[in-house]
């Protein structure tokens, strides 16, 4: 079967580069992305690519490469880390790949499609190898140094873990749909994924795709400066906590650069 070619005008990929990269690093980067937007049915409205080569020597793979879309109004991101930009380019093209397939499939199972090989390839909860080093940043002088406030999106768990692997995220925090509970839902094995909820409810989860395990212990009612010495203790990826001020769900995470970054939902 031949697909329809297509049609729709490419954007103006924006490119923003940090370091020193080889010569040509940003033309390779930008070749690449558009060939694979040649092969995107639906419209992409907006395209960036970030490149960047740090300096520090206890990194291993210092050549890291982020690339965001918008196709149709759908987000798409993928963030990868190399020990050469080379490479770092080639592992975000197949990463872009990979989510503008899942999101193709999403649209074909929307539209009655019928499922095709490798349809739920996406549902395997392992941490991908792509992702980035966090740096060792000691403990005394990690800070919480970005705090990000949004409307969660109501959505299931199987939305939920979509949208998790689309945007390249360890973790996504959102509403449940059915049990209206601020909610995380994050990789684990080996079940797949792991669910934690403020007020943990299993007989109310209903039928779930994702292999999916919920965890049966209530998040901690807390603040953030708690939270942050709890992360400081455990060195877990992030904490999710009941916020002792507003009843929310929030969430306390590892940044890249070994700070820490707060999501809240907006009031």
């Amino acid at each position: 079967m031949v697909n329809d070619p297509v049609t729709h005008q490419k954007p103006e990929i924006e490119v923003k580069a940090r370091g020193d990269l080889p010569p040509g690093t940003v033309q390779l980067a930008r070749t690449k992305v558009l060939a694979l937007l040649d092969e995107v049915r639906e419209p992409v409205l907006f395209a960036r690519i970030r490149l960047t080569r740090t300096h520090n020597p206890a990194t291993e793979r210092p050549c890291l490469a982020q690339a965001n879309l918008d196709v149709n109004g759908r987000p798409a991101r993928a963030h990868v880390a190399a020990e050469s930009m080379t490479e770092a380019v080639d592992l975000l093209r197949d990463r872009l790949t990979l989510q503008v397939s899942r999101l193709r499939r999403h649209w074909e199972a929307q539209r009655g499609g019928a499922p095709k090989a490798g349809e739920h390839e996406w549902r395997h909860g392992e941490e991908p190898t792509h992702r980035p080093d966090h740096f060792p940043r000691p403990v005394e002088e990690r800070e919480v140094i970005r705090h990000k406030s949004f409307s969660l999106a109501r959505e299931t768990p199987d939305e939920a873990a979509f949208e998790m692997e689309t945007m390249d995220y360890g973790f996504h925090l959102f509403t449940d749909l059915t049990t209206g509970q601020d909610s995380v839902i994050y990789r684990a094995k080996p079940t797949g994924y792991r669910l934690a909820q403020l007020h943990p409810r299993p007989e109310q989860l209903g039928t779930v795709a994702v292999p999916l395990a919920m965890s049966p212990t209530p998040a901690p009612l807390t603040n953030p400066a708690e939270a942050k010495k709890r992360l400081d203790a455990t060195g877990l990826p992030f904490v999710f906590f009941a916020n002792d001020t507003t009843g929310h769900g929030n969430n306390l995470h590892h940044r890249y650069d070994g700070h820490y970054g707060l999501i809240t939902p907006a009031e």
